[in-house]
């Protein structure tokens, strides 16, 4: 962890084989995040590689690698509205939505594909308050929707 501090998030993503291209697409009438003040807002990101309901149709495993992906793609996100991510300053709080059945109780579980990759990250500034929910549906049956609030430098 000590060399995370040294180097950016750009090149902890490289280090990890990352490499953030364009985000994805709108798909309604919202903006991708919106900055008030020292705040950045993002609006949700799903994932277009794991559909289907955890505990019926996608294991705890594939269901951290979808919220891993699904932070890579909030990633994009923050990187195209900051220009880079040396500008988080720290990431304040995650919100995942976790598609899954009425018995599934490991949402914490899935979420930690996206907690461990801002850790990854950011580092120290990439830990995070956290709120891990199950959902009866998500748009277009994605298995994760995950949105974020960070602090970044004026």
């Amino acid at each position: 962890m000590e060399d995370q501090v040294m180097t950016t998030p750009e090149q902890n993503l490289e280090r990890l084989g990352i490499t953030l291209g364009p985000a994805r697409p709108l798909v309604g009438n919202y903006v991708t995040c919106v900055r008030a003040g020292n705040l950045l807002f993002t609006a949700g990101q799903g994932v277009d590689e794991y559909n289907g309901k955890l505990g019926r149709d996608l294991t705890v495993e594939e269901g951290y690698l979808a919220s891993r992906q699904s932070m890579i793609n909030l990633l994009k996100v923050v990187k195209q509205e900051l220009g880079e991510l040396s500008k988080v300053k720290r990431v304040v709080k995650i919100l995942g939505f976790v598609n899954s059945t009425e018995d599934f109780i490991q949402q914490p579980k899935v979420m930690n594909g996206a907690s461990d990759l801002l850790v990854e990250v950011f580092g120290e500034k990439g830990k995070h308050g956290r709120s891990a929910v199950g959902m009866a549906q998500l748009p277009n049956g994605t298995a994760i929707e995950i949105e974020m609030t960070l602090e970044i430098e004026e």
